[in-house]
């Protein structure tokens, strides 16, 4: 039954999942801790009315945050995110197993578990479908991070993590003429300048 939760000024760098077993908390409060990340759990928590995470590590947010459609207090002051918007495209390569199974997700291959070992029948269940429209890919451990910039709240737009199954999917351009792959590059640059303008008042209020 609680409902106000009050962590912050600790040396807390992370934050357990198990806080969404919490059904009635409406204000989380985890602020000037050493918090790197928010586990997608969080999005369970359908009665939080404010969220506060200023002056802690974060480089993103995970995009479950948008199912928090309850909240109306989001504080992110003082997080790296705020100041610059990380993009990183680690990428490693995928595995042989890895390969074979985006190849048997894609291409529709069919199979019976009698037909594979427990192990690969469970590791085939856990494909993750490429966000890319143009790709219907999918991915199981290799993929790579990128932000992406969603609408919140119909006024901002914050920067979220999201998995894309392979570098050619970071450009909508890739196959286009470098030229072309520049410009898109410029208007990635210009789009989050704009969202950064966008988010000053939700993220520095």
């Amino acid at each position: 039954s609680l409902e106000f939760l009050y962590l912050g000024g600790n040396f807390i760098t992370e934050i357990p999942p198990e806080l969404a077993n919490l059904p009635s908390l409406s204000y989380l409060v985890l602020c000037d801790n050493k918090i790197q990340s928010i586990p997608p759990q969080l999005a369970q928590l359908h009665s939080l009315r404010s969220l506060s995470l200023h002056n802690n590590l974060l480089t993103y947010l995970p995009r479950e945050i948008l199912n928090l459609v309850h909240l109306e207090e989001l504080s992110l002051r003082g997080n790296p995110l705020v100041v610059r918007f990380v993009r990183d495209l680690t990428y490693n390569p995928p595995s042989l197993q890895e390969l074979a199974g985006r190849t048997i997700k894609t291409r529709s291959v069919p199979y019976a578990p009698s037909d594979l070992p427990e192990n690969l029948v469970r590791y085939l269940s856990l494909a993750s479908n490429c966000p890319n429209p143009k790709c219907g890919g999918v991915y199981f451990d290799s993929c790579v991070r990128q932000i992406k910039f969603v609408d919140f709240c119909g006024k901002y737009r914050l920067p979220l993590m999201h998995y894309l199954c392979s570098p050619e999917c970071s450009s909508p351009c890739s196959s286009a003429s470098q030229s072309s792959t520049s410009q898109s590059e410029s208007d990635s640059e210009d789009e989050a300048s704009v969202a950064a303008r966008r988010m000053q008042k939700v993220l520095l209020g």
